[in-house]
């Protein structure tokens, strides 16, 4: 069993449909996805922009960001890390931990880490705790994530796009669960990071 299989079920979550591997991605496929599901985060932010591969100093050196998000709301001004791991392992605790410590050399208020291939045990507790959103991309017709016994019926997602995002987030009693986002519908991926319209 994979060490992503088993982070899911030691989490109670139980993955539905391909979950033996990674999505089958293109790097221009993973890529496109993170720019449509960032598109979404920002399209009623003012001044939202964002970077590729731009480099930022902080207080203890300089850094290469894979996407940087930046808008304004309520008065001040945002700046959101992203990164992007599409690979075919898990992401593990310490690539969570490297963004973590990015966030606070550079000032930055928010982290994202997108990943193709799902994370360890060890990384979503430790995003969980520290207020980082992990987003597992996945092809929206084969690999959906449902909470409870492997019998659950698949959701209706009602989405265009070939591929989905899955927030691993808290519920309201503690439980660790999986919430969809896609380019159209981010609302739960704004909620979680804090973002709130600009009027």
């Amino acid at each position: 069993m994979s060490d992503y299989l088993e982070a899911e079920r030691d989490m109670g979550m139980s993955v539905t449909g391909s979950p033996d591997g990674p999505t089958e991605l293109t790097s221009e496929q993973f890529e496109t996805t993170v720019r449509e599901i960032l598109d979404g985060l920002g399209a009623s932010l003012k001044s939202f922009a964002t970077r590729h591969k731009e480099r930022l100093t902080g207080v203890d050196g300089s850094y290469e960001i894979d996407v940087t998000a930046r808008f304004g709301a309520m008065g001040a001004k945002f700046l959101v890390l992203v990164e992007c791991k599409h690979q075919r392992t898990p992401v593990k605790r310490d690539a969570v931990q490297i963004l973590h410590d990015r966030i606070r050399s550079t000032g930055a208020h928010k982290g994202i880490l997108f990943s193709s291939s799902g994370f360890q045990k060890g990384a979503i507790q430790y995003a969980l705790t520290h207020g980082i959103a992990l987003v597992r991309v996945a092809d929206q017709t084969t690999a959906w994530l449902t909470l409870g016994v492997d019998s659950a019926p698949r959701p209706s997602l009602n989405v265009s796009e070939g591929f989905v995002g899955w927030l691993m987030t808290l519920s309201s009693d503690g439980e660790a669960q999986c919430e969809l986002v896609t380019g159209h519908d981010v609302a739960r991926l704004r909620s979680y990071l804090g973002i709130e319209d600009t009027p």
